[in-house]
């Protein structure tokens, strides 16, 4: 569930353009696709074909139990829905600057499939951080808060 995800929400609509030169507010732009999920079966992976033979490319095919996967193909759905209403280099900007960047990482042996193989998902090992020391990473809320009251 994309609840189950938090931060990586992917099926929040974008927000509302704003308003035009005219003060009228802008039309927002129909969705080619509802969900990123739906992106990644109707458009990404028919598109984007790669030998996947597990040396040199991995996928997983219970690719939405990896929040980085998740989180990358939410930015390749919303980036093609924005690019794909630019008629001159959209499409070519998000080829290039998207879909190749973002699809050379999660099908990287070393990515987040690592431990996948071909027919079966392994849940992946996260990263295990150590808290820094107090004081190195000041809360900038806090900050922001002190300096808004003091003006």
């Amino acid at each position: 569930m994309a609840d189950d995800f938090g931060l990586f929400d992917t099926d929040t609509p974008a927000p509302n353009p704003g308003t035009g030169g005219d003060g009228k507010p802008e039309k927002t732009p129909e969705l080619v696709y509802g969900t990123a999920e739906e992106f990644l079966h109707e458009q990404l992976l028919p598109t984007y074909v790669r030998s996947v033979t597990g040396k040199t490319a991995k996928w997983c095919i219970e690719w939405y139990f990896h929040p980085e996967a998740v989180s990358r193909v939410a930015a390749l759905w919303r980036s093609w829905e924005h690019l794909r209403l630019d008629p001159a280099t959209g499409m070519s900007v998000w080829w290039r600057d998207h879909a190749d960047h973002h699809m050379g990482v999660l099908l990287n042996p070393q990515g987040p499939f690592y431990n996948c193989d071909m027919k079966e998902h392994r849940d992946p090992e996260h990263l295990e951080p150590k808290k820094a020391p107090a004081g190195w990473f000041p809360d900038v809320r806090t900050q922001l808060a002190q300096e808004s009251r003091s003006t």
